[in-house]
């Protein structure tokens, strides 16, 4: 039996980019572009002919701005929205109240001249996409099968070679390494604000666009008790400190005697992320073995699992959101698939989890 394409509504004014997405979403098979918009009002117009199971949608439009029609779309009819965006450092922080106003994820618009790039930007807006089709949106779960991944990916092997399979021995000091996806931001930020100020250092990747990773930081820097940043190559990871992985970039959990702290390298798609969870889990596996404790979030695909595998074997305590409060249970499936999850809990609960494993 066939699964049924994901429909797509673009809402862009430029017909270049309109043209541009169209003709990456429809290279792949389990996608179907059923409208292109040049702003709100006609999407709205094409929404009450069909409704989408994605709509992309750009920030910067005439007669309504994107962030208006998202809040307006939530609030009477809610469907995924993928914000889609030119915007970088200036206009990260409206693309971040997209997220808080109702948006699943944000991409960046791609850009032509590049093979590779192209390339890669036509992975990752498909694979958006796919996740954004199967999200809960409200109270609503989006009815979409399960959709193949098509092509082959790379394996943290590209960045790290496989941890040594013996159990590090225990040192004093806990860091917490964490993974998450489409959701992830929303389910991040309850996660961080519930820490005290001397929680143990953490380390997290969250997929996420160049430059947009830099405004996440600090929105969440100005909500919890613990600092909050962007990591940088050659961060200490201490107590109190959280970095997040910047955009397009893999980070790795690295160590020098007993002090802990991360390296910041550009590299190939991981599992289809850059930043990639699984490379950052097997460094943790690598590094800092039992030390470690391994957090697994809402997100679609496997990026995760085999690195959490690794962690698990080394030694580390495991933890996976449930699925009753993920957007997206996916990442956190692959996971428990498995069999490295110590813990399954819901999202409220896992800030508790962490202390209490970090202190075992």
């Amino acid at each position: 039996m066939t699964s049924p394409k994901v429909r797509v509504l673009i809402v862009d004014d430029s017909a270049t980019v309109r043209q541009t997405l169209m003709a990456i979403l429809e290279e792949d098979q389990d996608i179907d572009v059923i409208g292109v918009a040049g702003d709100p009002f006609i999407a709205a117009q094409r929404i009450r002919k069909q409704i989408p199971d994605v709509i992309m949608l750009d920030v910067e439009m005439p007669r309504m701005d994107g962030i208006t029609f998202l809040k307006k779309l939530m609030a009477q009819h809610p469907i995924p929205v993928v914000m889609c965006s030119s915007l970088v450092e200036a206009g990260s922080q409206t693309l971040l109240q997209a997220l808080e106003a109702g948006a699943v994820d944000i991409i960046q618009k791609p850009k032509m001249g590049v093979a590779e790039q192209l390339t890669e930007a036509k992975i990752q807006i498909c694979d958006c996409i796919k996740a954004a089709a199967r999200a809960r949106v409200g109270q609503k779960v989006r009815p979409a099968a399960e959709l193949l991944v098509p092509g082959k990916k790379l394996t943290a092997d590209a960045m790290l070679p496989p941890p040594a399979r013996h159990a590090m021995a225990r040192t004093t000091e806990t860091i917490i390494c964490m993974g998450a996806s489409t959701g992830g931001t929303q389910s991040l930020s309850e996660v961080l604000v519930a820490l005290p100020a001397v929680a143990p250092g953490i380390v997290i990747v969250q997929h996420m666009p160049e430059h947009f990773t830099t405004s996440f930081a600090n929105r969440l820097n100005s909500l919890c008790k613990v600092d909050v940043k962007e990591a940088a190559d050659g961060d200490a990871v201490l107590p109190g400190r959280v970095l997040i992985a910047p955009g397009n970039f893999h980070t790795m959990l690295e160590r020098s005697g007993a002090k802990y702290y991360v390296s910041v390298k550009p590299g190939p798609l991981v599992s289809r992320h850059r930043p990639s969870v699984d490379v950052l889990f097997r460094s943790a596996a690598n590094t800092a073995g039992a030390n470690a404790v391994g957090v697994i979030m809402t997100g679609m695909g496997d990026d995760g699992a085999r690195g959490m595998l690794e962690m698990k074997q080394g030694g580390a305590f495991t933890i996976a959101q449930d699925e009753a409060t993920s957007i997206v249970f996916g990442m956190p499936k692959e996971a428990i698939a498995r069999g490295c999850v110590d813990r399954i809990v819901p999202l409220q609960n896992i800030a508790a989890e962490m202390l209490r494993a970090a202190a075992r």
